[in-house]
C-alpha cells in the first residue's frame, strides 16, 4: 500500500486543462503571468536554499478547480521554445499531496504539501506482474496502429510499475478527467489497473469505429464499381447496337416504344406514359425505377381488348353442359338463357351500352359436392370462353381483392386483377370459389370489396388499388360458389343472381356414378372399362345405402374403394378379370352398409316405436336431412315441472317448442288430448345428434306432434316425416327449403311427407320422380298433421312417463 512523507512548500503552477504526470516532461510558456511567477518564485527560493533545480508545484485547473493531487516539477532549462517565445522545460517527479496555502517570495501561490511514497513490494506478485504484461501488451498494439514503433522499445523496457501507469498521461485520447482520475489515484497497482481498463475501452472503441468505416468503404466501393461496370455496360450496349446498324436508346426509351405500339385504352395510355416520364427522370439507384418498371410490366401484360367469341351455337352449348353434368337443371337453364340473349344483342349491335357489356353475376348455393366448382369449367367451355378459378376460402385481407398500394414492398395487384391477366381476355368465366368462407380482421373486409367488383352497374369501371386505372369487367361471367347462403353479406348476395343446387336424387346419382364418376376411378385404379363392371344395382344400392349426402363426393370414394379392393385382390392372386360387381357383392368387398332407411328396419327398432317421437325435416349446410324429436313427462311423484329442452337448440326453435307448448294446453278440448298432465308434469323434449346446433322455426309442427303422441299414447306413423311453423292458433306457416328437404325424406325411406300449404308452389322445383315416389300432404293447421301422422286410434299404448 501507498504511505506518505516528507513535507514541501513550493509554489503552485497551475495548468489549465491539462494534466502531468510523473515522469513526463512538458515545455510551458512563460509568456503566461501565473507560469512565469511561479517559475521565478521557485528559481528565488532555489538561490536562497542552494538547490541546483528550482521546484514547483504542476496542479490541473478546470473550471477556476484545483485538484486535490499535484505533481512536483524540476525546472530543467529556461530559454526559448520553438516559436521563439520564452520558455521552461519541466519535468514530473512525484505526486504530492496538497495541503494549506502559506506565503513564499514573489507574486506565485505558495502550498503545503506531502510527498507520496509510491513505492512497490519486490519481487513483484503474480497478478500486479500479469497486469504489467497486459498494459504492454495493449500499449504496444496500440502503438503499432499509429505505427509509432519507435516508442514500442521505451514501453517494453519500462519495469517500474509506477512509471509504467504514469506512461499513460501521454495518450492523448484520455480526456483532462480521466487524466486527473490516474493523477489522483496514489497506489500503483490501483493506477496501472486503471490506465489499463482505459486503454482497453478505447481500443474496443477503435475496433467499432474502423469496422463501420470498412463498411462505408465497402460500400462506396460497391457502388463505385457498380457504376463502373454499369457505364461499361452501357458502351458494350450502344457498340453493338452501332454494329447492328440499330438506333440508340436505353430502358426507358424501349418501356415508351412498348406503351406507344400496345393497344392501350386511352386513359391507361396516358397512365403509363407519365409512369414513361418518371421512370427517364429516376437514376437507376433509386427503388422507384423498380416499381414502376413492375407496374408498366404489369399493364403491358394486361388483356386490355383481347376477348373470346362467345360459341351462340345455343344447342351445342346445352348439349355439352348435358353431357359434363347430370341433372342441375336451374344453371343449365340459366346459361342458356344468357346465351340466347347475348346472341340477340350481338346480332342487333348491343353489345356495348352506356360503357356497359352484357356480363353475368351468378351465386350457386348448395351443399357440398353436388357440382358447383366443376360446374364453372363446364360452364366456360359451353361458351367457348377462359376460365379461371379464385379461391377465397379464408381469405380474411381486403388488398387480395383490390390490390395493395404501389408504396408498399412487394405490392401485387388483387386477386380479381391477376385472374384477368392469367386467363388472357377481358371476358373470362370468373369461379370465386367458397364466397361464404370469406372473412374479415383488422386488414379489413374482402366481402366489402368484393361488391364493387360483382356489382353490374359499377364494375366496368373497377379500379384495382395497385393499378390505379380503370378496368371493364362488365365482360366478365362471374360464378361464386357458397354452402350456407346466410354466411353471405346481404349487400353482396343482393347483387347477385341466386341460383340453387339442391342435390341429386338417387336415380341422378347413378346417372352421374356411371357416366362421370365410376369411368374417373377406373382410370386413377389402372383399371380397363372392360375388366370391372359394376352393375346398376350396385350403384343404386351404394347411392341409398352406404351414403346419405346431397352430393356425390362420399359417392365417388366409395366407388374409388370398391375399385381399390378388386385391383388389390388381383394383384395378391385371389381375384380374376373380368369382375363383375353386383349389390350383393358389396357387402364382402366393403363391409356392411352405413345408412339402412328406418322403414327397412325391424318396427320394433324403430325410434318412433314407441310414443312421443316424431320425424321432422331440415336443412344443413350439407343438404337436407331427418331430425327426429322425442317428448317425456316426468313422472308426478317427482315433482318436476316447468319446460326442459335439449340438443344444442338456438334461440328460434326454443321459442318453437313453447308456442308448441301453449298451443296444446289452450287447444286441448278441440284435439281430444289429456292437456291436464301438463300442468303440473316437467316436459323434456329432446333433439338427438345433441353435438350438432340446431336452429330454425321449421321443428314446429315435428314438436307438437311429438307431444301429441306422448300424451294420446299413439304412435307417429314411421313414413311420415313433416316440416312447417306452428303459431298460437295452430295455423301452420310456411317455410325454406322444400326441395332439399323432400330430397332427404327420399333418401331416408320415408314415403309421405307433411308441408305447409302455402309451401304447395314449390313442389315445382321438386324432380318428378321424386314427386311419384312421395306422398305430399300440403296442410294449413296443426289439427290436419295429427290426423295424417298419427297411428290409428286403435293402436293405443301407455302415456309415457
Amino acid at each position: 500500500m501507498a504511505s506518505t512523507s516528507t513535507s514541501l512548500t513550493l509554489p503552485v503552477l497551475p495548468l489549465d486543462d491539462e494534466v502531468v504526470l510523473p515522469g513526463m516532461v512538458v515545455p510551458l510558456d512563460l509568456t503566461d503571468t501565473e507560469v512565469r511567477a511561479a517559475v521565478e518564485a521557485a528559481q528565488a527560493a532555489a538561490r536562497a536554499t542552494g538547490d541546483s533545480k528550482p521546484q514547483v508545484l504542476l496542479v490541473p485547473r478546470v473550471d477556476g478547480s484545483y485538484a486535490a493531487m499535484g505533481v512536483l516539477g524540476t525546472v530543467e532549462q529556461v530559454g526559448r521554445l520553438s516559436d521563439g517565445d520564452p520558455g521552461a522545460l519541466i519535468k514530473g517527479r512525484g505526486r504530492v499531496r496538497i495541503g494549506a496555502g502559506t506565503t513564499g517570495p514573489g507574486a506565485a501561490l505558495w502550498v503545503e504539501g506531502t510527498r507520496v511514497d509510491e513505492s512497490v513490494p519486490d519481487p513483484l506478485p503474480g497478478q500486479v506482474a500479469e497486469l504489467a504484461t497486459a498494459y504492454k501488451a495493449l500499449a504496444t498494439d496500440w502503438l503499432k496502429k499509429r505505427g509509432a514503433w519507435q516508442v514500442v522499445d521505451r514501453v517494453q523496457q519500462i519495469d517500474e510499475i509506477p512509471q509504467l501507469a504514469d506512461n499513460a498521461g501521454y495518450s492523448p485520447f484520455l480526456t483532462v478527467a480521466q487524466k486527473i482520475a490516474l493523477l489522483e489515484t496514489a497506489d500503483p497497482v490501483a493506477r496501472l489497473k486503471l490506465a489499463t481498463e482505459q486503454l482497453r475501452e478505447h481500443l474496443a472503441e477503435q475496433d467499432v469505429a474502423e469496422s463501420i468505416a470498412k463498411d462505408v468503404q465497402e460500400g462506396v466501393d460497391k457502388q463505385q464499381r457498380e457504376f463502373l461496370l454499369r457505364r461499361q455496360l452501357d458502351a458494350v450496349r450502344k457498340e453493338l447496337r452501332e454494329l447492328n446498324g440499330e438506333s440508340e436508346g436505353d430502358e426507358a426509351d424501349d418501356y415508351r416504344t412498348r406503351v406507344e405500339a400496345a393497344d392501350l385504352p386511352g386513359k391507361v395510355r396516358e397512365a403509363a406514359l407519365k409512369e414513361v416520364e418518371k421512370l427517364e427522370r429516376s437514376s437507376d439507384q433509386s427503388p422507384e425505377g423498380s416499381w414502376i418498371r413492375t407496374w408498366l410490366d404489369t399493364v403491358l401484360e394486361l388483356p386490355w381488348n383481347e376477348r373470346t367469341e362467345d360459341a351462340y351455337d345455343i344447342q351445342g352449348a346445352k348439349d355439352v353442359l348435358d353431357a359434363e353434368h347430370a341433372g342441375l337443371k336451374d344453371v343449365k337453364e340459366r346459361i342458356t338463357e344468357y346465351l340466347a340473349v347475348r346472341k340477340r344483342r350481338a346480332d342487333r349491335g348491343l353489345g356495348v351500352v352506356g360503357g356497359r357489356r352484357g356480363g353475368a353475376v351468378l351465386a350457386l348455393v348448395g351443399p357440398p359436392g353436388v357440382g358447383k366448382t366443376s360446374l364453372g369449367e363446364s360452364v366456360a367451355h359451353a361458351m367457348g370462353r377462359k376460365f379461371v378459378r379464385v379461391a377465397l376460402g379464408g381469405v380474411r385481407d381486403e388488398a387480395e381483392i383490390r390490390g395493395h398500394r404501389r408504396t408498399y414492398v412487394g405490392a401485387l395487384p388483387g386477386r380479381i386483377v391477376r385472374a384477368i391477366k392469367e386467363a388472357g381476355s377481358l371476358n373470362p368465366v370468373v369461379l370465386l370459389d367458397e364466397i361464404d368462407k370469406v372473412g374479415s380482421d383488422f386488414r379489413g373486409d374482402p366481402a366489402a370489396a368484393l361488391l364493387e367488383v360483382l356489382d353490374p352497374a359499377q364494375n366496368h369501371t373497377f379500379r384495382d388499388h395497385y393499378l390505379e386505372v380503370e378496368l371493364d369487367l362488365s365482360d366478365v361471367v362471374f360464378l361464386a360458389t357458397a354452402n350456407v347462403l346466410e354466411a353471405i353479406p346481404e349487400a353482396l348476395l343482393d347483387r347477385m343472381e341466386l341460383v340453387r343446387l339442391d342435390g341429386y336424387t338417387e336415380d341422378e346419382k347413378v346417372v352421374i356414378a356411371r357416366d362421370h364418376l365410376l369411368p374417373r376411378q377406373l382410370e386413377r385404379a389402372g383399371l380397363a372399362a372392360d375388366e370391372v363392371v359394376l352393375e346398376e344395382s350396385a350403384l343404386r344400392k351404394l347411392a341409398g345405402e352406404y351414403t346419405r349426402e346431397a352430393g356425390v363426393r362420399t359417392l365417388e370414394r366409395s366407388i374409388a374403394r370398391l375399385l381399390r379392393k378388386v385391383a388389390a385382390e388381383h394383384e395378391l392372386g385371389g381375384r380374376e378379370l373380368p369382375f363383375t360387381i353386383g349389390a350383393e357383392q358389396l357387402r364382402p368387398l366393403i363391409g356392411r352398409p352405413h345408412h339402412v332407411p328406418e322403414s327397412a328396419q325391424d318396427p320394433a327398432e324403430r325410434r318412433t316405436a314407441v310414443p312421443g317421437v316424431a320425424t321432422g325435416l331440415a336443412v344443413t349446410g350439407a343438404g337436407g336431412d331427418v331430425l327426429y324429436v322425442e317428448a317425456s313427462l316426468a313422472d308426478p311423484e317427482t315433482g318436476a315441472s316447468g319446460l326442459t329442452l335439449t340438443g344444442q337448440l338456438g334461440d328460434v326453435m326454443k321459442e318453437s317448442a313453447r308456442i308448441a307448448l301453449s298451443y296444446l294446453r289452450s287447444h286441448g278440448a278441440e284435439t281430444g288430448l289429456p292437456v291436464g298432465d301438463l300442468k303440473d308434469r316437467g316436459i323434456h323434449i329432446h333433439f338427438p345428434a345433441g353435438a350438432v346446433p340446431k336452429d330454425g322455426p321449421s321443428a314446429g309442427v315435428t314438436m307438437t306432434t311429438a307431444l301429441a303422441s306422448l300424451l294420446s299414447g299413439r304412435l307417429v306413423r314411421t313414413d311420415v316425416a313433416m316440416t312447417g311453423e306452428i303459431s298460437l292458433t295452430g295455423r301452420v306457416l310456411p317455410i325454406g327449403g322444400v326441395k332439399q328437404k323432400l330430397l332427404a325424406a327420399h333418401r331416408a325411406g320415408i314415403t309421405t311427407v307433411v308441408i305447409p300449404k302455402r309451401n304447395e308452389p314449390d313442389l315445382d322445383d321438386v324432380p318428378a320422380e321424386i314427386l311419384e315416389k312421395l306422398e305430399v300432404h300440403p296442410v294449413t293447421e296443426v289439427r290436419q298433421v295429427l290426423e295424417i301422422a298419427l297411428a290409428p286410434a286403435e293402436v293405443l299404448v301407455p302415456v309415457a312417463a
